[in-house]
C-alpha cells in the first residue's frame, strides 16, 4: 500500500503532453533471511531484516512520443521504476503521474492460471484490461498468430514452457495499442525468428509518434537503436538524462 507521503495520479488522458512524471520518488524492499522471517514479521515487530533502497528521490518527466531508454547496472532501480509506472508497485514518498493506458511487458508469463487454457488465459486477461468481447474477438486471431502457439492455445498454460508463456504474454501485450508501451529486457523472448518478429512490432508501434516507449535493456546498442533519450540510474537516483548517445556515453564513463 502507498502512504501518505507519496501521491498518484494515474489517468486515461492520451493527449496530455505530460505522459509520464516521476518527483522525488523512494521505493524501499525489505529483505528478510528466510521465508519463515517474512512470515513471522506479519505478526512479531522484533523480525531482524535489511532495507534495501530501490529508488531514491527519482525525478524526471517522459513527454508524449518520447522513446526513453533507462541505463545501469543491476540493482540500480531500473525495474522498480517501471513498476511504479505501471502501477504494479507502490512508491513510500513521491509524485507520481502517468496519463494514458500503460502496456507493461516486465514478466511476460506472471499471471497465467495454470489451470485455464491459453484462449481462457487471454481472455481473463482482456477483462481485466476493460476490452469488450467483440474487440477481444477481432484481436484473439491476431495474438494466436503472432505467439505461433498452434493448437497449444487451447491446451492449459501448465503445459506450456517458459518460453511458450513469455510468447503469448507478448502477443497480448503488444497488440493492445497502448499509449504508454514499457520494455523491460523482453526482446530476448523465443528463439531468433520470434526475436526478430518482436523488434519488428516494437518498431511498428514506435512508429505511432503518440506512444511513449519505455525501455529498459542491458544491450546499450538495442537502446540507442529505439531510443531518443536516455537517463542513467545508479544506486536509484537519476544521474544523467538527456540525448541517448551521451548517456551511454556517460554510462560507459562514470557507472
Amino acid at each position: 500500500m502507498s502512504s501518505n507521503r507519496s501521491r498518484l495520479k494515474f489517468t486515461d488522458d492520451a493527449q496530455n503532453p505530460v505522459a509520464v512524471r516521476l518527483w522525488r520518488v523512494s521505493k524501499q524492499y525489505r529483505l528478510f533471511k528466510s521465508e519463515r522471517s517474512r512470515l513471522l514479521a506479519a505478526f512479531f515487530n522484533n523480525v531482524t531484516y535489511d532495507v534495501v533502497s530501490a529508488n531514491n528521490n527519482l525525478c524526471f518527466t517522459i513527454k508524449r512520443g518520447e522513446s526513453v531508454a533507462f541505463i545501469g547496472n543491476n540493482g540500480a532501480g531500473k525495474t522498480t521504476a517501471l513498476k511504479i509506472i505501471s502501477g504494479a508497485a507502490y512508491p513510500e514518498q513521491g509524485v507520481v503521474e502517468v496519463n494514458g493506458r500503460v502496456s507493461a511487458l516486465l514478466n511476460l508469463s506472471a499471471g497465467f492460471d495454470s489451470s485455464l487454457t491459453g484462449v481462457e488465459n487471454l481472455r481473463l486477461r482482456s477483462q481485466i484490461w476493460g476490452i469488450g468481447r467483440e474487440q477481444f474477438d477481432r484481436i484473439l486471431p491476431q495474438i494466436v498468430d503472432f505467439s505461433e502457439l498452434g493448437a497449444f492455445i487451447n491446451q492449459p498454460i501448465r503445459t506450456y514452457s517458459s518460453g511458450m508463456k513469455a510468447r503469448l504474454g507478448f502477443a497480448f501485450a503488444s497488440a493492445l495499442n497502448p499509449d504508454i508501451l514499457i520494455l523491460d529486457e523482453v526482446l530476448s523472448v523465443g528463439d531468433k525468428n520470434f526475436q526478430k518478429k518482436s523488434l519488428a512490432r516494437v518498431k511498428e508501434i514506435l512508429s505511432d509518434k503518440h506512444v511513449t516507449v519505455l525501455f529498459v535493456t542491458h544491450s546499450l546498442a538495442t537502446a540507442q537503436q529505439f531510443c531518443e533519450r536516455g537517463i542513467v540510474l545508479d544506486k536509484g537516483r537519476a544521474v544523467f538524462d538527456g540525448p541517448i548517445a551521451e548517456a551511454v556515453e556517460f554510462y560507459g564513463a562514470n557507472i
